[in-house]
């Protein structure tokens, strides 16, 4: 597939328009307790927008994201500092602020994005929102959907057209195949539904203005959280019972009311047909499909040749996609939002610097908790990221009046790593002098993706990491993805075990900030054979930490 130059002009669519810390708890409070006086007596007796805000945070004692004291206003603790409330235009107007106040508030406790959303994707958005507002749940026009959908067939010409997704795996994965089948349906003017299971509630805002995306609890179609690669309505297999036609001048009216699409890893050849331009055409005829996935597949839809200019357009930085679109989309609810900013307030926000260091191993991929947490030091040694420690210099209070203070936010199932960088910087000093900080929300031991207070936990520690300057991630980590995307920075990759060892190098810089297609098609739908994803054009390319997986470059 050649590449194609974008024309030069738009396309006739755009509109003119606690937990542990190196130092002892009394003196960290007794330290912040004393500083907005110091602030107020060195700003000449004058109080600004800095000394407001240090005003309003508390410091507490947490047990995981429990509190053990009343927070004064630590939900809205940096909203004196002058933001961006609206992400670029990513926000539409419209929103009751207070029914979702991580919409407005979880940018300012990020620096502020060097990457605009285009013109086009604001217009799109837009477009879609009413798009969504008419044809959403308990509308007159969804209605008419639902008896399409009882009809037994596909019908030419509806109003409102359909994709619906339903979960599968963990919440890293949800999110990134959320955040793809949004994008599918906004290609393909749809309108995307989400099956949400007791796991899934009160995690998320409603990312539409005056409408929802929750998927009725009547919806005619049950067990969606079974469907699997053997569910015969699959369109996988559906094309291996020749019970449907790659036929593009095929009707409506023969076509089934509705079609699973099966994007999980194990997904077959014939579901991987999905992301061929003649099959498209086929599925553009069916009303309703019922989608399940465990992977970011967005970078194979620059690949179809019929949504290749329109997602161009949309994303002339190719690489933040999901920058853009988790941002819009994804916003914590109150209750997970209150446990982001009164950890955040009251661990984080006085560091001059932060390093975000996400842990996450696989069976698939062994390695001793020993020879992992020898890689990270390596990593965080190699890219000076972390400062060494200083094994004969004893701590001075003249050098702390003049030391770098940085925080290290820990996330894993488990606390061992914490607990041993904490140690380290604990009984020792570090060679640069900074004052080192070490930190972890959580450590659940084992994934528990059917909980709900899990995933919550998990939400605000996928935020907490987006707030760091600084990322290490684990190679294959859709937990990783989240932040690093949400964030905006290329993380330092801790690549894959050999032989149960940590790798030389134990890590790269990645090359973009974009999540990783695990496991892409290699078919070419047009040659008729296999080929290597990674090498038809120069923005879609093999991601840094797996191998056989694509992901989007600029």
């Amino acid at each position: 597939m050649d590449e194609k130059r974008m024309s030069s002009q738009k396309p006739s669519a755009v509109p003119h328009s606690a937990f542990g810390a190196v130092w002892p708890s009394v003196v960290l409070i007794g330290c912040l307790m004393t500083l907005p006086l110091l602030v107020f007596l060195c700003s000449g007796g004058q109080w600004n927008s800095s000394t407001v805000w240090l005003q309003r945070v508390s410091v507490t004692v947490h047990q995981g994201f429990v509190d053990k004291t009343v927070h004064r206003g630590s939900e809205d603790a940096a909203l004196s500092l002058p933001r961006d409330n609206r992400l670029g235009g990513l926000i539409a107007p419209g929103f009751d602020e207070q029914s979702c106040i991580s919409r407005y508030q979880s940018s300012h406790f990020r620096k502020p994005t060097p990457h605009s959303p285009s013109s086009y994707l604001l217009s799109r958005l837009r477009k879609y929102e009413a798009l969504h507002k008419r044809c959403g749940p308990n509308t007159a026009l969804y209605r008419k959907s639902i008896t399409q959908l009882n009809s037994g067939h596909s019908m030419n010409l509806m109003e409102c057209n359909y994709v619906v997704w339903a979960p599968f795996n963990g919440l890293g994965n949800r999110m990134l195949t959320i955040a793809s089948a949004f994008l599918y349906a906004l290609v393909t003017n749809r309108v995307l539904l989400i099956h949400q299971t007791e796991d899934l509630t009160d995690l998320f805002c409603e990312p539409f203005p005056g409408t929802s995306w929750v998927l009725p609890s009547d919806f005619p179609v049950k067990d969606l959280s079974s469907l699997r690669l053997g569910t015969e309505q699959s369109y996988g297999n559906l094309l291996k019972n020749k019970k449907i036609k790659q036929d593009a001048k095929v009707m409506a009216e023969s076509l089934p009311p509705y079609v699973y699409v099966h994007l999980q890893h194990d997904y077959e050849h014939t579901d991987r047909l999905f992301f061929c331009d003649e099959d498209q055409l086929v599925l553009k005829k069916i009303n309703w499909l019922l989608l399940t996935s465990d992977m970011y597949f967005v970078p194979s839809m620059f690949l179809i040749p019929q949504f290749e200019e329109e997602l161009r357009w949309m994303f002339p930085e190719k690489e933040t996609v999901f920058h853009h679109v988790g941002r819009y989309l994804f916003h914590p609810t109150n209750a997970v939002w209150g446990m982001v900013a009164r950890y955040y307030t009251s661990y984080l926000a006085m560091a001059e610097e932060k390093v975000g260091i996400q842990i996450r191993t696989f069976s698939w991929l062994p390695i001793s908790s020993e020879n992992f947490f020898n890689q990270i030091i390596a990593c965080s040694r190699q890219e000076n990221l972390l400062p060494g420690i200083n094994l004969n210099a004893t701590f001075t209070t003249s050098r702390r009046d003049k030391a770098k203070s940085k925080a290290i936010l820990v996330t894993s199932l488990y606390s061992e790593y914490y607990e041993r960088i904490k140690s380290m910087y604990f009984e020792h000093t570090t060679a640069t002098g900074e004052i080192i900080s070490v930190y972890q929300p959580t450590h659940e031991e084992q994934q528990k993706t059917d909980k709900q207070s899990h995933n919550q936990k998990a939400l605000a520690e996928m935020y907490l990491l987006s707030y760091c300057d600084v990322l290490i991630t684990s190679g294959w980590s859709t937990f990783g993805y989240i932040s690093q995307g949400l964030a905006g920075l290329k993380p330092w990759i801790l690549l894959s075990p050999k032989d149960q060892k940590a790798p030389d190098p134990p890590c790269v810089r990645a090359m973009s900030m974009e999540p990783c297609f695990h496991a892409p098609p290699s078919y070419d739908c047009k040659a008729k054979k296999n080929v290597d994803m990674g090498a038809i054009v120069r923005h879609v390319r093999h991601c840094e930490d797996v191998g056989q997986g694509i992901k989007l470059f600029d």
